[in-house]
């Protein structure tokens, strides 16, 4: 058996990124924004969406954005998010984690459940909206 020595002839690469099946990359992100988003007046959650629907050219910050100082109004109450790399997780980040991973995987009827047992029947086509643009950025699945 003989040994090559240029190893870059032999380096395999990946495809593709990594997938970060844990979440952790989608919780940090939505936790930087809820970071940013403290002090910033909360946003009628249809109004948000109708905006962003007009420009598809928004980034997944806006999206996340709205979500963020939206997600009261759609909960009923403030939801908790843990500071960005905290290895601890809060029933809201459980609950948007597997929301955006059902979404991904294209599980309509999880997807329904999940926001059945939370969320107003009138918003669910608005946090919907909002979860699939941003998950979509990520690998979940």
């Amino acid at each position: 058996m003989m040994l090559q020595t240029d190893t870059a002839q032999n380096w395999d690469w990946p495809e593709a990124a990594p997938r970060d099946t844990s979440g952790q990359a989608f919780l940090n992100h939505l936790r930087f924004t809820a970071m940013a988003c403290r002090a910033k007046a909360r946003t009628d959650l249809f109004e948000a969406c109708a905006l962003l629907a007009v420009d598809r050219s928004q980034s997944r910050k806006a999206h996340a954005e709205a979500l963020v100082l939206s997600l009261n109004e759609a909960l009923g109450k403030r939801p908790i998010f843990h500071r960005p790399g905290d290895a601890e997780r809060s029933f809201d980040e459980h609950w948007i984690l597997q929301l955006a991973r059902v979404l991904a995987q294209g599980d309509e009827a999880s997807a329904t459940f999940l926001l059945h047992s939370r969320v107003e029947r009138a918003k669910h086509r608005h946090i919907l909206f909002l979860m699939s643009r941003i998950s979509e950025h990520f690998s979940l699945i």
